[in-house]
């Protein structure tokens, strides 16, 4: 850990060192080995007791005070496969690394969460600070998940913290039911005669009917499933051919599928398949899709959202609390630690100026660590009391 890190006794300016440093030193999936370096380093100094091991570079504190209920607090750790051009002093020092997502972030108010927990001991029970790996894309929740993590630290609840820009700085939203859609990614391999592109009448044309294929299933989620019913269906990529004057055997169509109903999610999956053997079987061309289930709908419990919102409510004052909004399109592996515990997934604003997440220009907004560490430490606090 860079010395820096331990120079002040100003829990604030700490947190924004550590997440400056993590910044600077981006790890993606399954490859945060510094990063959960330093997270085992901070909660150890800080005298919590830590595992380490569970999907690989997973680090999980466990600090208890008396005999209590057990709560779960998680932040992510990877970071993203993007090229930094925020410009920042404490940019990327890896080459096509970065932290467009917040991560760095995460990770910094959860370590404040859990110095400040270990030092006042304000509670009652049992705190397991979850420190997950691999959050884009590659299920390191659902690696923890199955390799134990609920069996080895059991929780009453679980809650995750997550930075959103767009919505004011400071402000947090949270709601029952649907927070992230699920995603599934799939691949169509439509198979034709190839040839001569000055020929094509000897061909079948596998080019042609991926673009027939492509508008066709835009009608799927326009015309077959409820308006009512949030759904997306994206093609994102589509290949073949290695020339301008053949026409290629082969076409690949790719993309992904988000929504929140597990129903119109299997409905979407069975009627891709018939709409392309449709498409594909009148131009004489065969078809498979593989077919891949990522993450699930990440979906609040009641119980565990309304304590949230009342924790949320206290210390930033109900005005500034959202609890009907639009759920989000993108996904959130946090959703399989949702299916075997009880909790919430939470945003936390990350101001209106803000680049998007995802977005080269992004950077954390150090200004809202104070607010995501607090509202950490008063989930766990006021646990005792109950949902």
């Amino acid at each position: 850990m860079a010395d820096t890190l331990t120079e002040t006794n100003d829990p604030i300016a700490r947190m924004r060192a550590i997440r400056r440093d993590i910044h600077a030193h981006p790890e993606l999936a399954f490859q945060e080995n510094r990063t959960s370096d330093l997270v085992a380093e901070a909660l150890t100094s800080a005298g919590i007791e830590i595992h380490r091991g569970l999907a690989e570079t997973g680090v999980v504190g466990t600090l208890k005070n008396d005999d209590g209920p057990v709560i779960g607090l998680r932040a992510d750790m990877d970071a993203l496969p993007i090229e930094e051009q925020s410009g920042a002093a404490h940019c990327s020092t890896h080459n096509g690394v970065m932290h467009a997502c917040g991560h760095d972030g995460h990770t910094a108010m959860l370590i404040g969460a859990a110095e400040a927990l270990a030092a006042s001991r304000n509670f009652k029970g049992t705190i397991h600070f979850i420190f997950q790996p691999a959050e884009e894309n590659f299920g390191g929740g659902k690696r923890m998940v199955e390799e134990g993590l609920f069996k080895l630290f059991p929780c009453d609840a679980v809650f995750a913290l997550h930075n959103w820009p767009g919505l004011p700085a400071g402000r947090i939203a949270v709601q029952p039911g649907p927070m992230m859609a699920s995603y599934d990614s799939f691949t169509f391999t439509l198979k034709g005669v190839g040839g001569h592109a000055a020929m094509p009448e000897t061909t079948k044309d596998p080019v042609t009917t991926a673009a027939e294929l492509v508008l066709a299933l835009q009608t799927i989620v326009s015309r077959k499933v409820s308006p009512h019913d949030p759904a997306v269906l994206t093609i994102t990529q589509m290949h073949g051919g290695h020339t301008f004057n053949v026409i290629p055997e082969e076409m690949k169509v790719m993309g992904t599928v988000r929504c929140f109903s597990g129903e119109v999610r299997d409905f979407i999956r069975a009627e891709m398949l018939h709409v392309a053997e449709a498409v594909c079987g009148a131009h004489g061309v065969s078809v498979s899709l593989a077919y891949e289930e990522g993450y699930p709908s990440t979906i609040n419990t009641p119980a565990e959202a309304d304590y949230a919102r009342r924790v949320a409510s206290e210390l930033v004052g109900a005005d500034q609390v959202d609890t009907g909004f639009r759920p989000s399109m993108a996904s959130e592996d946090f959703s399989l630690m949702l299916q075997e515990v009880p909790g919430a997934y939470i945003w936390l604003g990350a101001g209106l100026e803000t680049k998007p997440l995802h977005h080269p220009e992004y950077d954390f907004n150090d200004d809202t660590l104070e607010t995501g560490r607090d509202l950490l430490i008063r989930l766990a606090t006021n646990f005792q009391n109950g949902i």
